[in-house]
C-alpha cells in the first residue's frame, strides 16, 4: 500500500507564510480593538466611550491614539461640549482602506491556520460564515 505524503516545506514558495500585510501599528491588541471600534462608529466616538468600549486607561488610550493619529489611521478632534472639553476620534478614509486591507491579510492567516488543523479543529467555518454587513 502506498503511503500518503502530505507536501514538505519546499512545496511552499518562499515567503508563503510571512503576512507582510500585518501591519505593526494595527496588530497590538487595544489598537486592534480601537480601530475595530471606530470602524463601527465612522462618525466617531468620544474620548470617553473609546475608554470603556475598550477596557483601556486615559493614559493608555492616550498613547494608542497617538500612535495611530501619527500613522494617520485616526483623527483625533479636540474641542468643548457645554464649555468643557470634549475629544472625538474617529478614524480616517486611509485608516480605513488600510484596516480593511490589514483584515483581508488576517482572513488569510486564519484561512490558512484552519486548513492546517484540519476539519472540525475550529469553532466554526469561516467559509460558511457571512462577513457583517
Amino acid at each position: 500500500m502506498a503511503e500518503t505524503r502530505k507536501p514538505g516545506p519546499e512545496a511552499a514558495p518562499p515567503g508563503r507564510f510571512a503576512y507582510e500585510g500585518l501591519d505593526r501599528v494595527m496588530h497590538e491588541k487595544a489598537r486592534l480593538g480601537l480601530l475595530t471600534s471606530l470602524m463601527a462608529h465612522p462618525p466617531g466616538l468620544a474620548f470617553a466611550d473609546l475608554k470603556q468600549l475598550c477596557g483601556l486607561t486615559d493614559g493608555n488610550l492616550s498613547r494608542h491614539l497617538q500612535v495611530l493619529a501619527e500613522a494617520g489611521l485616526v483623527e483625533i478632534l479636540k474641542g468643548y461640549d457645554h464649555n468643557r472639553p470634549h475629544t472625538v476620534c474617529r478614524i480616517t478614509a486611509d485608516g480605513r482602506r488600510r484596516f480593511l486591507d490589514y483584515l483581508a491579510v488576517l482572513e488569510g492567516v486564519v484561512r490558512d491556520a484552519a486548513a492546517a488543523a484540519g476539519p472540525g479543529t475550529l469553532r466554526r467555518d469561516l467559509a460558511d460564515d457571512p462577513a457583517p454587513a
